[in-house]
């Protein structure tokens, strides 16, 4: 399975996860009844399936994969829109103190957008206290709201979370979070907007 696990490195660690999860669900269902030669070549034909529904999967249904719209701005321009604080989260890298920001224990149920762009990146749904003094989430509303990027430091390796429309440094995800994805994303609160929106019943 060394192709299997080549292949699977263009995915970041969430869809590998999602994708992971997928073979094994879908292929074990036939275990008794299949030799372990046709399980491989399920556990295959699984891994294509998958693989091209999350490259493909909005257009199985529209007819088009639609792209995000990208925010270009200058500094100069940036320096207008966003306060001191946001921009030096934003722009230059930053990080608040921890337990500092108005979402860290924020408990409403909506949707919260990166205050540079309005970009949607995640969902009260997948909000839980970490216990780190930053808003917390699992996962973000889907993959192409937030880019990675890896950082290599004197000390220490970290991915960097990005938004995926406007390049805004958002924080860190690390992969010590909770189930399904297992997954932290550490955000910080200056560059996140909470917009309500209440469940109908």
């Amino acid at each position: 399975m060394m192709t299997d696990f080549f292949v699977l490195k263009k995915f970041d660690r969430s869809q590998r996860y999602a994708l992971t999860f997928f073979v094994e669900k879908v292929s074990s269902s036939f275990v008794s009844v299949l030799t372990p030669i046709a399980k491989y070549g399920l556990k295959k034909i699984c891994l294509v399936l998958g693989m091209t529904l999350l490259l493909n999967g909005d257009s199985f249904c529209n007819g088009e994969k639609p792209l995000l719209e990208k925010v270009i701005k200058s500094n100069a321009e940036w320096k207008k829109i966003l306060t001191p604080k946001q921009y030096y989260i934003a722009r230059e890298k930053g990080t608040e103190r921890a337990f500092s920001g108005e979402y860290h224990d924020h408990k409403g149920q909506g949707v919260y957008q990166c205050a540079a762009c309005g970009n949607e990146l995640f969902s009260s749904k997948t909000k839980f206290d970490s216990g780190t003094g930053w808003p917390s989430f699992w996962a973000p509303i889907s993959q192409d709201k937030v880019r990675e990027e890896k950082e290599h430091g004197f000390f220490m390796k970290r991915t960097e979370v990005l938004c995926n429309r406007c390049d805004a440094h958002l924080g860190h995800v690390f992969e010590d979070g909770p189930a399904p994805t297992h997954l932290r994303y550490c955000i910080n609160s200056l560059i996140l907007k909470f917009v309500e929106k209440k469940e109908q019943k």
